[in-house]
C-alpha cells in the first residue's frame, strides 16, 4: 500500500489561507451563496452519496439518524450556509485601542487563526456548515469526517471545491483527508501547519483527540446534560421541557440524559414520563426513582440504575433519573456526572433558581427551559462550528467571532524603549 503524504494537504491549505487574506468579504458572501444554490441544484446527487453510507450503517445504531440526509435537511443546509453570507464578518474588528503617552498607537484587532482542523464523525451536515463558517471567518479548513459518512462528505467536498474554481479562489481552501486513523493522527501533530483542531462528536473521540493532539485542542461535542425538576416545579412545564430535552432528536449532544427529581415530587415521575414512555424511552431509575415508577411505566422499558448509569451521554431513546433531597444535592450531582455542557432547573422558585444558575458549572445553564436550546442558531449566532465545553477561548455555542484571535498592532514614530 502506497504511503500517503499528509503534509501535502497542510501546505495546501496553508497556502490556501494566505490568499483569503485578501479576498474581500462581499467575494466570501457571493462563494457562499453560490454553494447554496449549488447544494440546491444538486440535491439529488447528495441523496445518493449519502444512500451509500446509509447502506452500510444498521439502522439500530444510534448514530443513523444524524447520518441520514433528506431533502428537508439538504434544504436547511443550504439556508445554513446563506444565514452564514448574511452575518458580519468578524475579521478585522477593532477590539480595543489606546494611544499611550509616549505616543505609542495601539490596536488590538480581530485576525483569523490560519488553518483549522476538524476532527467528526457520521455527520455530514457539518461538512458544508464546517466549511461555510471558517471560510466566512478567513480561515481555511482540513476536514476530517469519519468513515461512515464518506460518500456524503466526499460530495459535499467536490461541490465546494468546484464552486471555489468557479469564483478564482483556491480550492484547497477546504481539504478533506483520506479515511483512516492515520489521517487523524497526521492531523493531530501537523505543527506549524495546523493552527487549531476542533473535535466534534462524543467522549471518546474527544478524550482521544485531546491526549494525542500536539496542536491546540478546543473541546466540542460531549453532552451529559441534567434536568433537575424542583420541589417548586410547575408539572406541566415539566413534561414539556423534559420530553422535548429528551425526544426532539435523541441523536444531539444537547439531548437529555438524566433527569434529577426533588424527593418532595416522587410521585409526580409518572406524569413527568408519560410521554417518554409514548416514545419508547428506556429509563434506567435509582431505588426511589424505581419504586415510584413501577407500575406505572411499561416494565419492558423500566431498568434498575447502576452507577455507570449516571454520566453517561446515551445518544439513544434512553435516560437516567434519581432522587434527590435538595437544590444541593441536585448540583452535586451535576458536578459529579456532567460534562459543562448544558444543564437546566425546572422550578417556580426564584431563589432556588438563582442558586442552580450560580453554582452549576456548565457552558449553558437553564431555567424552565429545556437543554435542546444550546444551538448556535437558537442563540442568535448563525451556524456553529460546535458545543465548546471548556473554557479557554471559547464556551458554548461556537459563531464566527469564536474562529477569530486577535493580534496587537503598534504604530509610532521612532519611539525607543
Amino acid at each position: 500500500m502506497a504511503v500517503i503524504d499528509y503534509n501535502q494537504y497542510f501546505v495546501a491549505a496553508r497556502n490556501a489561507y494566505h490568499d483569503l487574506s485578501f479576498v474581500s468579504d462581499e467575494a466570501v458572501n457571493g462563494v457562499l451563496n453560490a454553494l447554496a444554490d449549488a447544494i440546491g441544484a444538486r440535491t439529488g446527487e447528495i441523496l445518493e452519496a449519502n444512500k451509500c453510507d446509509l447502506l452500510r450503517m444498521e439502522t439500530s445504531n444510534p448514530k443513523y439518524d444524524r447520518l441520514k440526509l433528506t431533502e428537508e435537511r439538504i434544504v436547511g443546509i443550504a439556508n445554513g450556509v446563506r444565514q452564514v453570507a448574511g452575518l458580519s464578518s468578524p475579521v478585522g474588528r477593532i477590539l480595543w485601542q489606546n494611544r499611550r503617552p509616549n505616543g505609542l498607537d495601539i490596536v488590538q484587532r480581530s485576525v483569523p487563526f490560519g488553518v483549522v482542523g476538524i476532527v467528526y464523525e457520521a455527520r455530514p451536515n457539518v461538512t458544508p456548515d464546517v466549511f461555510s463558517l471558517c471560510f466566512k471567518a478567513g480561515n481555511a479548513c482540513v476536514l476530517k469526517g469519519g468513515s461512515d459518512a464518506a460518500d456524503s462528505n466526499g460530495k459535499f467536498v467536490e461541490i465546494i471545491r468546484q464552486v471555489l474554481v468557479e469564483h478564482g479562489i483556491s480550492p484547497d481552501t477546504v481539504c478533506l483527508l483520506p479515511s483512516g486513523h492515520d489521517s487523524t493522527t497526521a492531523l493531530l501533530h501537523a505543527n506549524g501547519l495546523v493552527d487549531l483542531v476542533i473535535p466534534r462528536g462524543g467522549r471518546s473521540l474527544i478524550d482521544y483527540v485531546r491526549r494525542e493532539a500536539s496542536v491546540p485542542v478546543i473541546e466540542t461535542g460531549a453532552g451529559v446534560c441534567h434536568a433537575y425538576f424542583d420541589g417548586a416545579a410547575d408539572l406541566d412545564k415539566g413534561i414539556a421541557i423534559v420530553t422535548n430535552a429528551k425526544t426532539r432528536r435523541v441523536s444531539v449532544c444537547n439531548a437529555l440524559d438524566c433527569l434529577l427529581v426533588h424527593q418532595s415530587r416522587t410521585n409526580d415521575l409518572p406524569a413527568l414520563c408519560a410521554k417518554l414512555a409514548e416514545a419508547k424511552v428506556t429509563l434506567y431509575a435509582d431505588g426511589l426513582g424505581y419504586h415510584a415508577l413501577k407500575n406505572h411505566y411499561p416494565d419492558s422499558l423500566l431498568r434498575e440504575a447502576t452507577e455507570s448509569d449516571f454520566g453517561t451521554e446515551f445518544l439513544d431513546y434512553k435516560m437516567a433519573v434519581r432522587v434527590v433531597g435538595s437544590v444541593r444535592e441536585a448540583v452535586s450531582h451535576i458536578a459529579q456526572y456532567g460534562s459543562g455542557h448544558s444543564e437546566c432547573v425546572i422550578t417556580e422558585d426564584d431563589a432556588v433558581a438563582d442558586y442552580f444558575l450560580t453554582a452549576v458549572d456548565a457552558a449553558c445553564v437553564y431555567h424552565n427551559v429545556p437543554t435542546s436550546f444550546t444551538d448556535g442558531g437558537e442563540f442568535g449566532l448563525g451556524a456553529e462550528i460546535g458545543i465548546s465545553t471548556q473554557k479557554l477561548h471559547a464556551r458554548g455555542p461556537m459563531g464566527l467571532e469564536a474562529l477569530n484571535t486577535y493580534k496587537w498592532i503598534i504604530k509610532g514614530n521612532g519611539q525607543i524603549r
